[in-house]
């Protein structure tokens, strides 16, 4: 075999051959016929596995003494951590406050009322206020107030239809179209009944207990609709009806814990705070709306009222005009307070009731409500002008903006909801008051409706378990001098003119 005839014989057997076992060249061989250099793998016959002990070597160790102790040892530490574990659990929930029981609420309870008392000026008839109902859910209310829509000529017992819708406004299924909407958005829906609400006197004077008795009738009749509610007006004339408490048990009658209260609500003008705590412990009515806060115009007086009245916080409702079915701006005269006066609202103990409109500060000289108040967040065009029109769109939706996140946070933290009510300090015209509850977030509103600043020196009377911290943290503010999450001294601090303030503090044991 001629040598050029082995060297190909090699190459063949070279390229046959596994690639790992083959050499490695690199870029072939150095100058002087010098590999690069080349890896041998040596790859093992037998490869060794670990399998463990089998079942007898096992046996044959646990059963040895030292693996006997060291397996009780492990076995009585577990049972000494687990047993200390348990105790610490114990000593610990033993020793920590326990919560204070959530008192019974009902759905008036939790939430602004919203009270619609011209259905006319506000959407023209009922269909127009089921079209609104997207937009009143974003306010966070419980309830609308509807009407009086009963059909009834003023001072004319006669014409008293209580059982029928005036044509103007709708039919009775325009109303269970209101109904069924507003239960499915969580909103309940009084009715006013009060027989000769645009008259002179609402109960007619002469026969009251034969009007009475058509209101009872009325009243099941609409509750059998869906209605949730039964509102009156003049409740001190009312309940001097010899029938008054087979009203009460047409409204009230039945409840039981797996079935929604049905609510009998009054409006009371004129009579002082304790006359209206007598009127709701005597009278069973559900909630009393008052006009106190409209006719007395004082920090002094305001606080007076609210001491009177905090014990009874579930059963009276607060308003600025509501109780007159006035719009709030009626005392509220610039825009500015109204938003000091929804902060009050909101953080009264006692369920805040508004007239429609309020939510922006609505003027009752404005008409035009439709176009004020739903095309109120829109921006204006381009080319539109920034004049004063301009100006107060954009401080209403501000107020808007501000009522909204009030009825949130009433709506979230027990010590606004329900808490305790303290009073921290008063003036002609100013006031301040703290609410808590339990273990939750303190808050402590300030308001002054004065012309000028006014300065405020916090205190609260000895009372066991609460004490005021040195300092608190703004949470809502219409005073650019307060601003949102600075701190502010109790001891000390100064409240601009036509300006409110809501402060916090957590709970310390």
């Amino acid at each position: 075999m001629s040598k050029d005839t082995e060297i190909d014989m090699k190459e063949v057997e070279l390229n046959e051959m596994d690639p790992e076992k083959q050499p490695m060249t690199g870029h072939g061989q150095a100058a002087g016929g010098e590999k690069n250099g080349s890896v041998k793998l040596k790859v093992p016959e037998d490869e060794v596995t670990f399998t463990g002990l089998s079942k007898e070597e096992l046996m044959k160790v646990a059963g040895t003494p030292g693996w006997v102790r060291t397996r009780w040892v492990l076995l009585v530490l577990f049972w000494l951590g687990w047993v200390g574990m348990l105790a610490g659990a114990i000593v610990i929930i033993i020793q920590a406050p326990r919560c204070k029981p959530i008192p019974d609420m009902s759905w008036w309870n939790e939430g602004p009322l919203y009270q619609i008392p011209d259905v006319k000026a506000f959407s023209s008839d009922l269909k127009g206020v089921e079209a609104k109902l997207d937009d009143i859910n974003q306010l966070k209310v419980k309830a609308l107030v509807l009407g009086p829509i009963h059909a009834v000529q003023p001072n004319q017992l006669a014409t008293l239809e209580l059982q029928k819708i005036d044509s103007p406004l709708g039919t009775q299924d325009d109303l269970k179209a209101v109904l069924d909407k507003a239960h499915k958005k969580g909103i309940s829906v009084v009715l006013d009944l009060t027989p000769d609400a645009k008259g002179s006197a609402p109960w007619f004077n002469d026969n009251i207990d034969d009007v009475m008795e058509k209101v009872k009738a009325a009243a099941e009749y609409w509750l059998n609709l869906g209605v949730d509610g039964i509102k009156l007006s003049q409740l001190t004339v009312a309940t001097n009806s010899t029938d008054w408490s087979k009203l009460r048990a047409a409204v009230q009658g039945n409840r039981t814990d797996d079935t929604k209260k049905r609510a009998l609500m009054g409006v009371v003008e004129g009579i002082s705070a304790p006359e209206v705590s007598r009127l709701v412990n005597t009278s069973g009515v559900d909630l009393v709306l008052s006009d106190l806060l409209s006719r007395n115009d004082g920090g002094v007086e305001r606080i007076r009222d609210m001491d009177s009245l905090s014990s009874e916080q579930r059963s009276v409702g607060w308003g600025l005009g509501a109780a007159q079915k006035d719009h709030l701006s009626k005392l509220a005269t610039s825009l500015g307070l109204i938003r000091l006066y929804q902060l009050l609202l909101f953080t009264m103990p006692g369920t805040p009731v508004f007239t429609y409109g309020d939510e922006i500060g609505l003027n009752a000289t404005e008409v035009s409500y439709n176009k004020v108040i739903w095309d109120i967040e829109k921006e204006p065009s381009k080319e539109a002008p920034k004049n004063d029109a301009e100006a107060v769109r954009t401080e209403r939706v501000a107020i808007r903006k501000w009522f909204k996140d009030l009825s949130d946070l009433r709506g979230k933290e027990r010590s606004l909801l329900h808490g305790d009510y303290y009073s921290l300090y008063s003036s002609a015209s100013s006031l301040s008051f703290l609410r808590l509850w339990d273990q939750s977030e303190r808050y402590v509103t300030a308001v002054n409706w004065g012309s000028q600043a006014k300065t405020f020196t916090l205190k609260l009377a000895p009372i066991e378990g609460v004490e005021l911290p040195e300092s608190a943290e703004v949470k809502m503010s219409t005073d650019p001098d307060l601003a949102e999450n600075s701190p502010v001294s109790l001891e000390n601090f100064t409240l601009g003119a036509g300006h409110a303030v809501l402060l916090h503090f957590p709970y310390i044991a």
